[in-house]
C-alpha cells in the first residue's frame, strides 16, 4: 500500500487534528513512554500498551517505515522501596518484572517495539544533558547533592497542558525541598542515600530524575526532532511537560511535531485504584478472559476516549468477535485466494478496504473501521449461502484488515471452542450429546433434548442448531474481574 497522505492525528500540543507529515517522507520516528517494572503490568498498562500496537500496525500497514521505540525504566523510587520490601536486588526485580512485562504483552498479540532502552543503559546520555541543561543556565546543583530544573527559566513551560506555571503548581505534587530555588523546579539528579543503587557523576553519587530518563533515551534513539511522542493520559502533567522543557531547553530545537495519549481506563464506571478494590494485573485478568476479548475490548474504544472495563462490555466483546469468527469457521483460509474468487470478490469487496482506511485515516478511529469489519462479515455470511465461490475471498479480506488492528489471527474453531484444555468434556464426549440430544428430538422426546442442551449450556458448551446440523462454542466461565 502506498504511503499515506490523507492521515490526520490529534495533536495534544495543538488540541486539534492535523495533516500528519512526517520529517522524513516515508518514515515515522515513534516514542512511547513505558512501565517502570517495581510490579506487574496492570489494565491501565494494557490500555497504552494496545493503543499504541494499533497505532503502529496501521503506520506500517499504510507503507510507513516506523522505528517505534517505548523505554524501560529500571531505576526509581518504587522500585527501590519494592526491592528493599522483597530482600532482593533491584537487577533481579526488574528482570523479573521485565519478562513477566514481555510475557503479558505477547498474549494480547502486542508486538514488541523495534528498540526498548532501559534507563541504567544510558546514563552517560543522561548525564551529558543534565551538564548541558546547567551550562545553559537551565539547571542547577544543590548543596545537598541534587540536580534541579529551573521551570521558570523555560519560556514555553506549560504549553502541552495550556497553563501557566503558577495555575499547575497549584494542581500538582510540588514536593517541598529547601534546596529548591523554587518549588516548581523538578530533579534531574537524585543523591544516594546509603546503600542505595547509584552512579559516580560530577555532584556525587546518585541516580536519574524520571523525567530526564525519556528526554535523553528519545533523542538518543530517534534524534533531537522525532515525530511522535505518545503516552497515558497521566503523563501530560508533569512528565510530558518536563520532557518538552529539558530536551529543548538542552537542543534548542522542537522536540516533538505530534504529541497522542491515550483515554483513561475505568473499572465499572470507577477510575481503578486500590483502595477501591477494582485494581487488576494483566495476568489477573487474562486467567479469566480470552486474551482477544480483552485486546478486542481495548481495541473498539477510540484510542483518546474512555474505556469501561466492565463484565458487559467483555460480554459484547466476545458477542463482536464470535460473529467475526462463525463468519470464518470452516473456510478454507490458508495459502493464496483462487485468481477467479479474487476477480468476483474485487468487485464485492472493494469499498471495505476504502472504507477501512478512510477511518484508520481520521485519527485511527477503530470504532469507524470495526463497523466496516463487521459490514464486511455480513457480506461473507451472505456469499456462504449465494455465491460460495466468493466467500474465501471475502474471508480474507476481512482476516487482513482485521490483523492491522491485531484481531482475528487465531483459528476460528480454536476461539470459538475455547481451546481443548480448558473444555470440561472432551470434543468427543460433547459430540455424543448432540448426537444423543438429536436421536431424542427423532423420538419427539423433547424435554430429554431440551436437558441435554441445558446440561451442556451449564458447563459453558453452547450449541447453535442450523440447517447443516448442530455446532457448538465453549463460552468460558468468567469471573467478574
Amino acid at each position: 500500500m502506498k504511503v499515506s497522505t490523507d492521515m490526520q492525528i490529534y495533536n495534544t500540543l495543538t488540541r486539534r487534528k492535523e495533516p500528519f507529515t512526517p520529517l522524513e517522507p516515508g518514515k515515522v520516528r515513534l516514542y512511547v513512554c513505558g512501565m517502570t517494572v517495581y510490579d506487574l503490568c496492570h489494565l491501565g498498562h494494557a490500555r497504552v500498551m494496545v493503543a499504541f500496537d494499533v497505532i503502529t500496525r496501521y503506520l506500517r500497514h499504510r507503507g510507513y517505515e516506523v522505528t517505534y521505540v517505548r523505554n524501560i525504566t529500571d531505576i526509581d523510587d518504587k522500585i527501590l522501596r519494592r526491592a528493599e520490601e522483597n530482600g532482593e536486588n533491584i537487577a533481579s526485580l526488574t528482570e523479573r518484572m521485565i519478562d513477566a512485562m514481555h510475557e503479558d504483552e505477547a498474549r494480547l498479540f502486542v508486538l514488541p517495539p523495534d528498540h526498548e532502552p532501559r534507563a541504567t543503559a544510558h546514563v552517560g546520555e543522561i548525564l551529558a544533558m543534565i551538564e548541558t541543561l546547567i551550562d545553559k543556565g537551565y539547571a542547577y546543583g544543590a548543596d545537598n547533592g541534587d540536580v534541579y530544573y529551573r521551570v521558570r527559566k523555560f519560556a514555553g513551560y506549560g504549553k502541552l497542558n495550556n497553563r501557566d506555571p503558577d495555575e499547575m503548581r497549584a494542581g500538582a505534587r510540588v514536593e517541598v525541598d529547601e534546596h529548591k530555588e523554587d518549588p516548581l523546579d523538578f530533579v534531574l539528579w537524585k543523591a544516594a542515600k546509603p546503600g542505595e543503587e547509584s552512579w559516580t557523576s560530577p555532584w556525587g553519587s546518585g541516580r536519574p530524575g524520571w523525567h530526564i530518563e525519556c528526554s535523553a533515551m528519545s533523542t538518543r534513539c530517534l534524534g533531537e526532532t522525532f515525530d511522535i511522542h505518545g503516552g497515558g493520559p497521566d503523563l501530560t502533567f508533569p512528565h510530558h511537560e518536563n520532557e518538552i522543557a529539558q530536551s529543548e531547553a538542552a537542543t534548542g530545537k522542537p522536540y516533538v511535531n505530534t504529541w497522542m495519549h491515550a483515554g483513561a481506563l475505568r473499572v465499572n464506571q470507577d477510575k481503578m485504584s486500590k483502595s477501591l478494590g477494582n485494581f487488576f494485573t494483566i495476568r489477573e485478568v487474562l486467567e479469566h478472559h480470552d486474551p482477544e476479548v480483552v485486546r478486542y475490548l481495548l481495541v473498539a474504544s477510540h484510542y483518546r476516549s474512555p474505556i469501561n472495563y466492565a463484565p458487559e462490555s467483555l460480554a459484547e466483546a466476545r458477542r463482536s468477535l464470535e460473529r467475526f469468527y462463525n463468519a470464518l469457521d470452516g473456510l478454507d483460509l490458508e495459502g493464496p485466494t483462487p485468481d477467479s474468487g479474487a476477480a468476483v470478490a474485487s468487485e464485492v469487496d472493494s469499498g471495505f478496504d476504502e472504507r477501512f482506511t478512510a477511518a484508520m485515516d481520521d485519527d485511527f478511529n477503530t470504532p469507524e473501521a470495526l463497523a466496516v469489519l463487521f459490514d464486511l462479515a455480513r457480506e461473507l455470511n451472505r456469499a456462504r449461502k449465494e455465491t460460495p465461490d466468493q466467500a474465501r475471498s471475502l474471508a480474507l479480506e476481512l482476516k487482513r484488515l482485521g490483523s492491522v488492528l491485531g484481531l482475528l489471527q487465531q483459528a476460528p474453531s480454536g476461539f470459538l471452542k475455547g481451546g481443548a484444555s480448558e473444555l470440561p468434556l472432551s470434543e468427543t464426549e460433547i459430540q455424543e450429546r448432540i448426537e444423543e440430544r438429536a436421536m431424542a428430538k427423532q423420538a419427539k422426546d423433547f424435554a430429554r433434548a431440551d436437558a441435554i442442551r441445558d446440561e451442556l449450556a451449564a458447563l459453558g458448551i453452547i450449541l447453535k442448531d442450523a440447517r447443516e446440523g448442530t455446532t457448538w462454542v465453549f463460552e468460558k466461565p468468567e469471573r467478574e474481574l
